[in-house]
């Protein structure tokens, strides 16, 4: 309960939660897999308490022993309410667009986008946790190559709905 802000909903083995970072998800974002439980202690696995810091620091790191600024993204992977299944999904995020607004812009027979916003940092996230797998691989980062946009750099805190704009709640 410390890492919601909000229950949501309630069943027998699932809790949807208002995370306090504000992302609604399964259980609060608590997870026990791939949890060390060697010393039967029950340990788990929490969110950042800032993951746009956290990809800010680490992208300051690499920089600092590498010589370059890459973007970061720390994903985690998320139910969907539509569909089954998780995917990964940008929780934190530097030197990336997390959100890129394609309102205004032609589409492809010259009529304007109305309220197309792509989620670019969720889209590098899902395509990194294919490589990542969910299970027991232990592959905790991918370098992805080529990518490039125009879309200024925000955080993956831009892609949170308010409340007043979730259709859920």
């Amino acid at each position: 309960m410390r890492e919601s802000s909000e229950i949501l909903q309630c069943s027998e083995n699932r809790i949807v939660a208002v995370h306090k970072l504000g992302f609604v998800v399964a259980n609060a974002a608590i997870d026990v897999s791939n949890v060390d439980q060697t010393y039967n202690s029950e340990r788990v696995l929490l969110l950042p308490e800032d993951p746009d810091r956290s990809a800010a620091e680490i992208r300051e790191q690499i920089g600092e022993r590498c010589g370059v600024k890459p973007g970061v993204v720390i994903n985690d992977s998320f139910g969907r309410a539509w569909r089954r299944g998780t995917i990964g999904t940008a929780i934190g995020a530097a030197g990336v667009p997390s959100l890129q607004d394609m309102r205004g812009r032609p589409d492809l027979f010259d009529r304007k986008l109305v309220s197309t916003e792509v989620a670019t940092a969720d889209q590098l996230a899902s395509a990194a946790s294919i490589l990542q797998n969910q299970a027991g691989e232990g592959i905790p980062v991918i370098l992805v190559r080529e990518f490039r946009s125009v879309s200024p750099d925000y955080p993956a805190k831009r892609l949170i709905r308010s409340a007043d704009q979730d259709l859920f709640r």
